[in-house]
This record gives structure tokens, C-alpha cells and sequence, in this order.
């Protein structure tokens, strides 16, 4: 491939449903200090996306202690987030709600069926997602690391379907790459990876399995540095869809020496 091939490769932008998006990194808005820091980590970040969970956070964008007002839609692409649904009525409900209040039609579908874990209830996500896309949303599901649910979201309708790499908010980074690999290889809309990462190796080695982008929250906001781990995140991502392109080395459980041994000097 040549290099200005490569380098337009590297940089192809996201394309989901009807848009575009530069960024292969979707960030969230919890947990963060304050709202400066929010605001200025997502500006590091380079995220282009960034989720709102319409059930946590006060929907009038007038009042400067709320997250809203710091985000401006000329800025950011708002995704409304149903996090917090243990129910598929739930989530429908304050999907309609977000889309009620002046977000767009697109929304992260988030229906949990476990408190202790926070993994997925697969059967709810499945009824949300059909009746939301029959009411023209745009649906990104998220759900767990299972072939057989992936295929199903795509099936129903969902622009995008979003397993997990581990549990949300463990920082635990890529359990199961084989099951991701899998399921991006099967399915045709793109595959963006949900909840887990912990931090930049996390996000780049989720990145060198294919997929087409990473949402995070926590691995930023409860680092340290928001700031500047959301600019390691933003090289991170880059450089795992750049190594995912380049194309590894074969794994082998052998030695193989870099230099060739015809013609070595006596």
C-alpha cells in the first residue's frame, strides 16, 4: 500500500448511519471533577461524539451547573444515553424523552439487567432496539461481547452495535478480543467498543482488532489527569487503527533471527 494510501486509510473518518465523524473515539460526560474539566478533557480527547445520560442529568440547558450548558451542539455531536434503564419501557421512554427535549434521533441504547455486574439484559435490549428504530431513531446498542445478540441488534434495524470489552467502569480493558474480532468481522454496521477500557494500551490494543471506533467514560474522568489522559486516549485509538491497517507480524512460538544468516562475515 502506498504511503499516502495508508496515511488516507488511517484517517478515514467514521461513518455512521447518514454521518461522518473524524474521531474514532466517543467519550461521556460523568464522573468529571467539574465541568471545566469535562469540557476541556472531551476538547483533548478530540472526540467529536460525546454521550449524555438523559436519566442523570437536567435537560434545561440554562442552568450553568448542569452538564448541557457546557456542551454546545455547534461543538459536539450529543448522544443521548439511556444509562440507568433496567427496562425496555424505561429506556423507550426516556429515549422519547431525550429526543422530546431537543436532542436528535440518535441514541445509546444501554438497558441493564444486573446490578452487581451492570452487564446487559440482551432480551430487553433487543425490544428496545425494535420498537426505537420503528420510530426512526438511530440506535447504537450496547450490548455484551455474544456473536448471536450482535447479529440480532443488526438484524432489527441498529446503526451501530456496541459490545463491551469488559464491565463498565472495571477499567479491565479487552477480555474476550477473539469474541470482538468475531463479532466485527460478522456484521456489517460498524462495531464500536463499549465500557471496560481502562487506559491508552487498552484502547489501542481494542482498536488493532478492526473495530471502528471506542466509547469511553470513566478510564478518562477518574484518571488522575483527565486532560491528559484524554489526549493519550486520542493517540491511542489512532495508533491501534494504524497498527490494525499495517498489519501485525505472525505470532510464533519460535525464534526467528531480524537479519538473514547468508553472507555473514566470518
Amino acid at each position: 500500500m502506498a504511503a499516502a494510501e495508508e496515511q488516507s486509510d488511517v484517517g478515514a473518518p467514521l461513518r455512521i448511519a447518514d454521518r461522518e465523524f473524524s474521531s474514532r473515539l466517543i467519550v461521556g460526560t460523568g464522573k468529571y471533577p467539574d465541568n471545566e474539566t469535562m469540557v476541556e478533557a472531551i476538547r483533548a480527547s478530540g472526540a467529536e461524539m460525546v454521550t449524555v445520560a438523559v436519566r442523570r442529568v437536567d435537560l434545561d440547558r440554562s442552568k450553568e451547573e448542569g452538564v448541557l450548558h457546557h456542551l454546545h451542539p455547534d461543538e459536539f455531536f450529543l448522544l443521548a444515553n439511556t444509562a440507568g434503564c433496567y427496562t425496555a419501557d424505561e429506556a423507550i421512554r426516556y429515549a422519547r424523552l431525550a429526543r422530546a427535549a431537543g436532542f436528535n434521533e440518535w441514541i445509546k441504547l444501554e438497558v441493564i439487567g444486573d446490578e452487581h455486574t451492570l452487564l446487559p439484559d440482551v432480551h430487553a435490549t433487543l425490544e428496545a432496539a425494535r420498537v426505537l428504530v420503528e420510530e426512526d431513531f438511530k440506535v447504537l446498542a450496547y450490548t455484551n461481547d455474544d456473536l448471536v445478540t450482535a447479529l440480532r441488534l443488526e438484524d432489527v434495524g441498529c446503526a451501530s452495535v456496541m459490545p463491551l470489552a469488559s464491565p463498565i467502569g472495571s477499567g479491565l480493558g479487552l477480555v474476550n478480543p477473539y469474541y470482538i474480532r468475531e463479532i466485527k468481522r460478522r456484521l456489517e454496521v460498524p462495531v464500536i467498543v463499549d465500557a471496560g477500557v481502562g487506559t491508552a494500551s487498552d484502547a489501542c490494543a481494542t482498536m488493532e482488532q478492526g473495530v471502528d471506533g471506542v466509547l469511553m467514560n470513566t478510564a478518562i474522568a477518574a484518571a488522575k489527569d483527565p486532560v491528559q489522559m484524554a489526549g493519550a486516549m486520542r493517540l491511542a485509538v489512532r495508533a491501534g487503527r494504524a497498527a490494525y491497517l499495517a498489519g501485525r507480524m505472525p505470532v510464533r512460538e519460535f525464534a526467528v533471527p531480524s537479519s538473514p544468516e547468508r553472507g555473514m562475515l566470518d
